[in-house]
């Protein structure tokens, strides 16, 4: 029944009451004729309770529903029994069959407001006490709204057990109940889903406001905390509807969804199941809410090949001393109606008068001494009291909230005036104001309050059922849920104990799309939940570590994904080390050069009295290789992992090399031509004008002035180590940075600058008269140094990382050797290889015989000896 069937309960109602108004009479317009039991007493409490499944399965008798009406009768018989709880009271009950059906349990809810006889029908002036003080039930929470909706406007308390949609205390202020609301219910659903990974399941509710609140509560509340999504949610109708179940079951048939979540009660799952045993629908795993977790009527041969396994959230189990001993002799109470209808169930006979035929067919003749114990039944079973526990619950705390009542002080009582309710002048609202400051401990060791809303301490058990070897089904307990005050809801479960009905028995998997590995990202499916997604591989510099990242992380900057995506390492650095091959070439070919440079200047040094040594200041040519053996070793400064100190000395050390060194030519070069301008009439103040002390000074000039560049480039914008990682995503590059361009530029202009300098003065001086002429030696130099450097420029440019390292050390080194090569090679050849050419006269005497045969005066060789 839904909300349209409720509306019109509550207008008939309002009818009724008005057309009561206009006869100033509070008298019943119709007299029901139901399903009950009674027990007076000085205050009587009302119950409802389903004793039988009229609307769906006529004549079906709920074994369950009636124990639950026997204990709250024997937790009134207990609480007469106790001296100090309500002394001096009794307490009776009126007990009703709601029937599972809306109309009846709004009639009789409305039967024990208004009175239950004619006796009991309120006077006109309606004083006095009221019929019952206070309701215990009902279980459905449709029923539970249209009786509070209608009994709240008079404050008769409603102690019961349904769900969350009752959670508006302006509307039910009357209401409250003593398990937690399915809101709490709800969460902790979702708390098993996502303890197991299932994030693809189906949601089957009732066709109430019980399923219809749950089905939004259990959406919104799934969409939050992000556990998982709904393959469907479907409504369960009530009354038979073949075609509807069986659109529902084809649904799940189809669905990739393992995973069923009921929120229904037993009748709606007898139906539902009668269905998937038709279709034979096998491999899921149910979850069953409160209302079914412990349903004997679904644990059946025919219902558990398919519920076996079953994990259900369940009220929380309590013990109830001596109610065995008190549902045993039930039979004292076999007058009643209700007792009467169980008796017939159990033992399958008729009370005299039996039914016409009953006896010709075999049937038994019910005496109501029939041995209930040795039967065995179900009835009996006190092992796990759950509605049961609640509903004794319920009644104890209508008692203690009415004996804290009756214990007012007269003066000092809390209504107006300081006034105190008396037990011959009750109003249920004065009942309520006890009820929500009820606090006492059951004997089973539970502490019972309410809260604001009415609601008692959130927690459930959670059950699992498990079908034995031998036919029995066992429900036992695998875990807890409850609320903590800190971190909300707290799941505890032993998986061990945990029965699955699968051949692998193990929890199976439930997922639209299977999770994505380490080293992926999920890409939702479009047009679906975001729990359909497919698994893309992070890209590169990205990794995800988890199971369904939802995205990848970059890596730092020093770091970089392996292979997998699922970590990062860190980057390969490169730079131009002396282990790699090629900074083996250069390292081996610098030392090379420093060698050969060293061995020229032994054989310089051993032969430095020879004419070819002594020629052209030899003091330049001893600190020419000197220069040069600095410049083989400024390159190793290029070679190895960069440092501040190496950044700093590699240019400043090669700038002042080379500038020395290319000094040293242009000064030898100027000599060359000085002394050729000696030769002539004149001249002869040149060489004074430029001797061994100007060329000395010469060199230190020229050479300081790329020492003070150096030094104002450090000092400004000082070259410094970097790591670079622009030329490969997965390695670091260690370089050098200039710091300033400008003084790296005027650094090599200013060696450029003196070198062409050099290269022209002696491609002047190349066509000198002489045997030897040195200039000649000078101007292929400085061509092999000029061609070199200026093809360095755009080489270095255009190579990344230490490949520009590499082309600034071959420029170094080429440079060098050829230096080496063109201006020493020939002379050592001369020194070694062909000593009697290393002579005064060999030198000077072919431009000396030539100038006699001229009939000319010779000209001064152009070597300068010192």
């Amino acid at each position: 029944m839904g909300a349209f069937q409720v509306t019109f309960l509550l207008l008939y109602v309002y009818l009724i009451s008005e057309s009561s108004s206009l006869f100033s009479s509070c008298k019943l317009r119709r007299k029901f004729y139901l399903n009950d039991m009674h027990k007076p007493g000085d205050v009587v409490l009302g119950g409802l309770f389903e004793v039988h499944y009229t609307s769906v399965f006529p004549k079906l008798f709920d074994t369950a529903g009636f124990r639950h009406a026997m204990t709250m009768a024997f937790a009134i018989d207990e609480i007469n029994k106790n001296p100090n709880l309500l002394p001096n009271v009794t307490l009776g009950y009126s007990l009703y069959d709601n029937c599972a059906t809306l109309v009846i349990g709004f009639s009789a809810a409305l039967l024990l407001a208004s009175g239950q006889e004619e006796q009991f029908l309120l006077q006109e002036e309606c004083l006095g006490t009221p019929p019952v003080l206070g309701i215990v039930g009902d279980s459905f929470s449709t029923f539970s709204i249209a009786t509070s909706d209608v009994l709240g406007l008079f404050n008769l308390p409603i102690v019961s057990l349904p769900s969350s949609v009752l959670l508006d205390r302006q509307r039910f202020p009357s209401f409250f109940r003593t398990i937690p609301s399915d809101a709490f219910q709800v969460r902790a659903m979702i708390k098993i889903l996502k303890r197991f990974g299932w994030t693809w399941a189906g949601l089957l509710v009732s066709d109430d406001d019980y399923g219809l609140h749950v089905s939004q509560t259990f959406q919104s509340d799934l969409a939050q905390s992000g556990g998982g999504c709904l393959a469907y949610s479907e409504i369960l109708p009530w009354g038979e509807n073949p075609a509807e179940l069986k659109r529902i079951v084809e649904i799940m048939k189809r669905s990739t969804a393992r995973v069923v979540i009921v929120f229904a009660h037993q009748i709606h799952m007898i139906q539902l199941m009668e269905e998937v045993v038709r279709e034979n629908v096998t491999g899921l795993q149910w979850i069953a809410s409160e209302a079914w977790s412990a349903a004997a009527v679904l644990q059946t041969p025919r219902f558990m090949p398919y519920l076996s396994g079953t994990l259900g959230i369940a009220i929380r189990r309590g013990e109830i001393l001596g109610l065995r001993d008190f549902l045993l002799r039930i039979h004292f109470l076999i007058n009643t109606f209700q007792v009467m209808q169980f008796w017939e169930y159990t033992f399958d006979c008729r009370f005299a008068p039996p039914p016409a035929g009953w006896v010709e067919a075999g049937g038994e003749v019910c005496t109501g001494q029939e041995d209930l114990e040795s039967l065995g039944t179900e009835f009996l079973d006190v092992s796990d009291l759950r509605p049961e526990y609640n509903i004794y619950k319920a009644v104890y705390a209508l008692a203690y909230a009415l004996d804290d009542m009756l214990q007012c002080e007269p003066g000092r009582g809390p209504f107006s005036g300081h006034s105190c309710a008396t037990l011959q002048i009750l109003k249920p609202w004065q009942l309520i104001h006890y009820l929500e400051k009820v606090n006492f401990t059951t004997s089973f060791g539970d502490q019972v309050s309410f809260d604001e809303n009415g609601d008692a301490l959130p927690i459930y058990d959670v059950m699992n059922w498990l079908w034995l070897p031998d036919g029995r089904t066992k429900v036992h307990s695998v875990g807890l849920v409850k609320k903590l005050a800190s971190k909300g809801e707290e799941l505890t479960l032993d998986e061990e104990k945990i029965f699955w009905n699968f051949d692998s028995k193990q929890s199976p998997l439930s997922v639209c799309s299977e999770s994505c590995p380490p080293g992926t990202r999920m890409a939702r499916k479009k047009g679906q939940p975001f729990c359909c997604f497919d698994c893309v591989p992070c890209s590169e510099g990205k990794f995800s570590n988890d199971t369904d990242s939802m995205e990848c992380t970059s890596c730092p900057e020093d770091f970089w994904s392996n292979v997998q995506r699922d970590h990062c390492i860190p980057k390969k650095t490169e730079f131009l080390s002396y282990h790699e091959p090629l900074g083996i070439c250069l390292t081996t070919t610098s030392l090379l050069g420093t060698f050969i440079c060293a061995v020229v200047l032994g054989i310089f040094t051993y032969h430095r009295s020879t004419p070819m040594v002594r020629a052209n200041n030899s003091e330049l040519s001893f600190l020419l290789l000197l220069s040069l053996k600095s410049c083989f070793l400024c390159s190793l400064l290029f070679i190895g992992r960069p440092s501040l100190w190496t950044c700093q000395l590699r240019h400043a050390a090669f700038g002042i090399s080379f500038v020395l060194c290319v000094s040293c030519i242009l000064v030898k070069t100027i000599v060359v031509l000085a002394v050729f301008k000696a030769s002539k009439p004149g001249g002869g103040a040149s060489l004074k004008w430029f001797g061994a002390v100007q060329q000395r000074g010469t060199v230190l000039v020229l050479t300081s002035i790329q020492a003070a560049i150096c030094t104002a480039w450090i000092v400004s914008a000082s070259p410094a180590p970097h790591k670079n990682t622009q030329y490969h995503n997965d390695k670091i590059v260690y370089e050098c940075v200039v710091g300033s361009t400008v003084g790296f530029a005027v650094l090599l202009s200013y060696v450029g600058f003196l070198a062409i300098l050099s290269f022209l003065l002696a491609f002047l001086a190349r066509n000198l008269p002489d045997n030897f002429n040195e200039a000649k030696l000078i101007t292929f130099s400085m061509l092999i140094f000029c061609a070199v450097w200026v093809a360095f420029v755009p080489a270095y440019v255009n190579s990344p990382g230490k490949y520009s390292d590499a082309v600034e050390v071959f420029a170094i080194l080429a440079s060098s050797f050829g230096l080496l090569l063109a201006l020493f090679g020939p002379k050592c050849y001369i020194i070694l290889l062909r000593p009697e050419r290393n002579t005064k006269k060999a030198i000077m005497g072919r431009t000396h015989h030539a100038s006699i045969q001229k009939g000319e005066r010779p000209k001064p060789s152009s070597w300068a000896y010192t």
